[in-house]
This record gives C-alpha cells, sequence and structure tokens, in this order.
C-alpha cells in the first residue's frame, strides 16, 4: 500500500524547469493525503504566472501515479498562503546559493 512518504519521493522527482529545486524543497507542496487509492494533493506554484502552471500539476499527476496502490491523484493548485522564498528548505536554499539566516545567532 503507497504511502506519503512515497507520493513524497516521487514529487521529490519534479522540478520547476526555470529553478534547478525540486517543487517539494522549493516549498510548493503544502499538503498530501492518501484516501484510499486516491492521493488529494494542495500545492501552489512560485507566481500566478508561472509559465508552468499547467504542466506541472500534470507532471506531479503522472508521476504520483506512478506509484503502485495509487490509481488516481488529484492536484488543487492554490494561492493562499502564497508563496515566499521563504518556504525553501534548506537544502533548496543550498541549492540556489542563498544563506539560511534564520535560526542562526548574530
Amino acid at each position: 500500500m503507497a504511502n506519503t512518504e512515497d507520493v513524497y519521493g516521487q514529487l521529490k522527482q519534479v522540478f520547476d524547469p526555470e529553478i534547478p529545486v525540486n517543487i517539494v524543497d522549493l516549498g510548493l507542496i503544502y499538503d498530501v493525503k492518501l484516501d484510499g487509492e486516491t492521493c488529494n494533493i494542495t500545492m501552489t506554484l512560485t507566481s500566478q504566472a508561472c509559465p508552468e502552471a499547467k504542466s506541472i500539476p500534470d507532471v506531479v499527476r503522472r508521476r504520483v501515479n506512478t506509484i503502485e496502490g495509487i490509481g488516481q491523484t488529484e492536484v488543487e493548485v492554490v494561492w493562499e498562503p502564497q508563496w515566499s522564498p521563504q518556504l525553501i528548505s534548506p537544502e533548496g536554499r543550498k541549492i540556489l546559493g542563498i544563506e539560511d539566516t534564520e535560526g542562526e545567532e548574530g
């Protein structure tokens, strides 16, 4: 039976074509829920004007549907809360060369 760890593993293989960081480390995935053979994903994009607004959710569906035990993937793209660079994971920040100053003492 599929689990959310399997789903996140596939989501980490999906990239915004303009940014060399996967969509999980970019902070674009807000929620993953499994309901039987259906996977429900709530995500956002870096902006509403994102040229990949249609293709990224399609790639997400195709990748997640390859997981054994998942028969259907529903992707909901939301704009609230709005994405910001603060949502990028520490690993993503390293790839992008962004210094992580949060949590560091001055």
